[in-house]
């Protein structure tokens, strides 16, 4: 399987990744509110974010159509995954961990020494793939996720040894 297409060497791919342009933008944000409701990132936060900040907007698509996507980056020194959701309907096909497979060999390829996520304490699925790439718990985070005031729970895998000067 290649790591871009899920697809093995000659066979027609299964899945894309790609970096997501600005005009996926607006897809994203209509999905963040039919899967996040009023937890959802808004479109001018994403639009901003994208434009502004030190994140990667990453897409996966089936069939050409972006079914899922993934942002991450550095928040001051962590390696972050900032967002991770596959549509409902595409979901079950291991997209989430084609995604997780694409965040984490950004972080090997930066050289972090460990990645950090915040997870709602109730999302069982997203946990469970979380866990399975060695992540951690850390702490909770008190009605984290508003306005619903949903716990997060931050977790933490480490990927290198501590360096001190690195």
């Amino acid at each position: 399987m290649t790591p871009e297409t899920g697809a093995d060497a000659g066979a027609a791919p299964a899945w894309t990744i790609r970096d997501l342009g600005e005009e996926d933008l607006p897809w994203m944000a209509a999905q963040e509110v039919r899967m996040f409701g009023a937890s959802a990132w808004s479109r001018e936060l994403i639009t901003h974010d994208y434009l502004y900040g030190l994140t990667r907007y990453r897409g996966i698509a089936l069939d050409g159509e972006l079914v899922g996507y993934a942002v991450y980056g550095y928040d001051g020194d962590a390696f972050h995954l900032l967002n991770l959701a596959v549509t409902p309907e595409a979901r079950g096909r291991g997209l989430g961990r084609a995604l997780m497979d694409d965040f984490m060999a950004e972080a090997r390829h930066e050289g972090a020494p460990d990645a950090w996520l915040e997870v709602a304490v109730d999302n069982e699925v997203a946990l469970a793939l979380y866990r399975a790439y060695g992540f951690e718990d850390v702490r909770v985070r008190r009605k984290y996720y508003q306005p619903e005031g949903l716990d997060a729970l931050v977790m933490r895998v480490q990927l290198s040894g501590y360096e001190p000067g690195a």
